[in-house]
């Protein structure tokens, strides 16, 4: 072990957008229907809509951050440079809590899936399973992911043919939006959840070459590419299932399935699982990089700095969040860590774009328009949701401002 170190600049353009869309795809499109269909009913379209809107307007603000600051840490970096020390914990913070939630709700994901009957069991087990994987190295990572990418799109696949195939669709379903203003802005909330991978790439920044470059192209691509997918299986699910159904379920697309006679369910449930297994694959890495970037920073201890050598990661930073996910996984239900999740990477978002309003007109390459429309949106949608997911959220956000004000004074 090497006490201080440099990652390795290895990953190109593509690389990077199939980390980003292997960290959003099997997070929204298998996980978040069910809470935003609850949330807005079949106004979980137009929260779709909103959700892509804002995740857009954090991306550009995001990507022009990190072709500045080319650095592992993302908004933690960001706000730090461009806002203050503080901001920079707080978004730090924020993203570490919330994307440990997104690791617990995507390791129950794959159980709700694969052994409804034993989910948090199995969810152990994919915490496990991925560990082993993302020690092997990020360049296996890159490997895997393109595998379980394409296990995905042939999973996503299937389900738009077993629900246009079924008999089952039903274009009433959609003929009137039977919700409310506050129903959407929570479903979009919730929704929100699905786009946030694209901020794993952001994280990426001592590891893709030419980084300036890059990121501010990766970043745009898995995020649109992303969309169209999510909203062709939108319209599939509300067509094909009522929403009540939706909404009472962990695993949605798993009814979409059960409506066709081609005898794909079981198909989908692997796929469905493998894909989930897909983000949580790039997901921990992205938390643990940010762990290591506070370290460095000594607003936590400098203990998780040390990078081996010989696989080039932050092993004690990926190791100790991978013991938190696990005794998540144990203790919360899924719809929960959506929750919780969302109004911890919001408050990142938010505080991305602030940093974004503070660049000099020479450093921006979007309007500045779009980063306050994504400062407001992020507040909005923090606002909407669930009051016991802001209170925990909030509160969580809290400790990690005492622990921050404890190391000062060590």
């Amino acid at each position: 072990m090497a006490e201080s170190g440099s990652l390795k600049r290895h990953l190109g353009v593509s690389d990077a957008v199939i980390i980003g869309a292997g960290s959003m795809i099997g997070a929204g499109v298998f996980a978040s229907w069910a809470p935003a269909a609850e949330a807005a009913g079949t106004g979980l379209i137009i929260g779709l809509a909103i959700a892509g809107v804002v995740a857009f307007c954090n991306a550009t603000s995001s990507a022009q951050l990190a072709a500045i600051y080319p650095e592992s840490g993302g908004t933690y970096i960001y706000g730090r440079r461009q806002l203050s020390e503080l901001w920079g914990y707080i978004a730090g913070w924020g993203f570490v809590v919330g994307k440990t939630a997104s690791c617990a709700a995507m390791a129950l994901t794959v159980g709700a899936y694969l052994w409804p009957e034993q989910e948090r069991a199995v969810a152990v087990a994919a915490v496990v399973l991925i560990t082993a994987v993302n020690i092997g190295g990020l360049s296996r990572t890159v490997a895997v992911t393109k595998v379980l990418l394409t296990v995905s799109a042939i999973a996503l696949t299937a389900i738009v043919i077993a629900g246009w195939s079924g008999g089952a669709v039903d274009t009433g379903r959609l003929s009137t939006i039977d919700t409310n203003a506050y129903g959407v802005l929570q479903s979009a909330g919730f929704m929100f959840f699905a786009f946030a991978g694209y901020a794993r790439i952001a994280t990426l920044g001592e590891e893709v070459k030419d980084p300036r470059v890059t990121i501010p192209k990766a970043i745009p691509r898995a995020l649109f590419g992303v969309l169209g997918v999510y909203a062709v299986i939108a319209v599939t699910a509300l067509l094909t299932v009522d929403v009540g159904q939706l909404a009472a379920t962990d695993a949605p697309l798993r009814l979409v399935a059960d409506t066709s006679s081609l005898g794909i369910g079981g198909l989908v449930r692997v796929g469905a699982g493998i894909a989930a297994l897909g983000v949580l694959l790039n997901l921990i890495p992205g938390v643990s990089r940010t762990v290591l970037a506070m370290s460095r920073n000594q607003e936590l201890p400098n203990w998780f700095s040390t990078i081996d050598s010989s696989r080039s990661l932050p092993l004690r930073a990926e190791l100790t969040v991978v013991t938190v996910v696990i005794g998540l996984v144990s203790l919360v239900e899924l719809r929960s860590a959506i929750a919780i999740s969302g109004v911890a990477v919001l408050t990142y978002y938010a505080i991305t774009n602030a940093a974004a309003l503070s660049l000099d007109d020479s450093q921006r390459r979007w309007p500045k328009a779009i980063a306050v429309a994504g400062l407001v949106g992020c507040v909005v949608l923090i606002a909407a949701l669930p009051l016991q997911a802001i209170a925990t959220g909030a509160t969580t956000l809290g400790i990690g401002m005492i622990l921050r004000a404890a190391a000062k004074r060590i």
